[in-house]
């Protein structure tokens, strides 16, 4: 599947494009300011572009009013045709989120529910009982999304509920040609739901990709046949600054191990997780980490790790955040994208990605750790791939069985010998490309 070899651009497109806090319903076409930001999403080597929330709401496009109608703040649907048409001129595939869990108070039909109580028709959309309350003051109790009665829970178990929603779906597919979705709270979503979902979409679209957020526990309950294509990798987004932060590469490759290695064990093997160092929901990679300089290995790791690497706008060219800050520090308005050398450095390891069956279907297997050092192996058709980082300060001589003699360094184009031991440089990354 295409999503499998895929390098993902995500965009919060509410806060990148400066719409206000609240929904004041005026009609702007902010949406339009991506079109400048194409070609840069195709220098960097992406090709496919995530849209958080696009769709009618009442703050931050998680509380949906209306599946069927553009946020005004963005623009109409009109305004998203024409950027997601400009994507696809440019060969870039376009996923939008899909919001399915809850709805905002705003959502058209709750609002019947509030103005006509029992007689509403959509009163069973919902989970409600009319002989209790909340902070809100409706006259009726509903469940909201994990205590958060700003987000309105859907009753999925109702037909009409999915076949609304599955019509929404339908017209986004017809009207702005995307090419899956990011289901957001997947990890709330039952089996029986995304069964339904898969099956739906597959008959829209043949390659229409589903991928799950999921932050939690065995993936495998919301991944697979008949489930989501992919899910969120929180496990190693974790793993990946907390590993550099401590000083400890045990971590993350203990738990790339666990995921993908060569044992009967492994969780994943052969899947294509969405792997990420930010989000809109977490704080930037720039910020997270405490020493800059890994900013590098990171980001080799990202790329040379099984998964999709997916970029979060802003931070290719180290845009820092911090989630103590609120939401408007991680999803800030850009009036235009940057370049730099970071950029420059994640672009190749993009280009290096793509093509690389190693990279895109490889195993996993650890070949070095130490505290401060890290050799992984990926290898397929006939390809393999070593890529290294050292996160020391300090050199340091990487003795290792390398399974022949010779390599390329993908990242610099220079021939590697691997006789009497590899020197990796202070904070130093690689990507050797072995002999056969």
């Amino acid at each position: 599947m295409w999503f499998d070899r895929a390098v993902v651009y995500q965009i919060y497109p509410l806060g990148l494009c400066g719409a206000p806090e609240e929904n004041d319903g005026e009609l702007r076409p902010r949406i339009l300011q991506v079109l400048d930001w194409v070609e840069h999403i195709k220098a960097l080597g992406c090709d496919t572009v995530l849209f958080n929330p696009v769709f009618d709401s009442d703050r931050h496009g998680y509380d949906t009013r209306d599946y069927n109608r553009v946020d005004p703040r963005l623009g109409s649907g009109e305004d998203l045709k024409q950027v997601c048409d400009a994507l696809h001129a440019a060969g870039l595939r376009v996923m939008l989120d899909g919001v399915f869990n809850h709805v905002g108070r705003g959502f058209w039909a709750f609002r019947d529910v509030q103005e006509k109580g029992w007689d509403s028709p959509y009163k069973d959309w919902f989970h409600l009982n009319f002989d209790g309350d909340t902070e809100y003051h409706d006259g009726f109790w509903y469940e909201g999304w994990e205590g958060h009665n700003e987000l309105v829970k859907l009753n999925l178990w109702n037909d009409a509920v999915v076949q609304h929603q599955f019509a929404a779906i339908r017209s986004w597919v017809e009207k702005y040609d995307i090419d899956g979705l990011r289901l957001d709270v997947a990890y709330c979503l039952s089996p029986e739901y995304l069964g339904r979902l898969r099956s739906f979409t597959r008959e829209l679209k043949p390659d229409f990709v589903l991928m799950g957020e999921c932050l939690h526990g065995d993936y495998n309950r919301w991944m697979g046949e008949g489930l989501c294509h992919s899910v969120t990798n929180y496990e190693c987004y974790k793993g990946l600054w907390s590993a550099l932060n401590s000083l400890n590469l045990f971590e993350i490759g203990h738990s790339l191990a666990r995921q993908f290695g060569p044992e009967q064990w492994t969780l994943y093997k052969g899947a294509h997780l969405l792997s990420f160092l930010d989000n809109h929901d977490v704080e930037r990679i720039a910020t997270r980490l405490t020493d800059k300089n890994h900013l590098r290995a990171a980001y080799t790791l990202l790329f040379a790790m099984p998964g999709v690497p997916s970029l979060y706008y802003g931070s290719e060219w180290g845009l820092e955040g911090r989630k103590d800050q609120g939401d408007a520090a991680l999803r800030p308005a850009i009036e235009r994208p940057e370049w730099n050398e970071l950029t420059g450095f994640i672009a190749k390891l993009s280009a290096i990605k793509k093509s690389s069956p190693a990279l895109c279907y490889g195993g996993y297997r650890n070949v070095l750790m130490t505290n401060r050092q890290l050799i992984l192996e990926r290898a397929a058709e006939g390809e393999r791939v070593l890529a290294a980082v050292n996160i020391d300060s300090q050199p340091f001589t990487a003795h290792f069985d390398a399974g022949c003699g010779r390599a390329v360094d993908l990242l610099t184009g220079e021939a590697h010998d691997f006789g009497g031991g590899s020197e990796l440089a202070p904070y130093g990354v690689y990507l050797w490309k072995m002999e056969r």
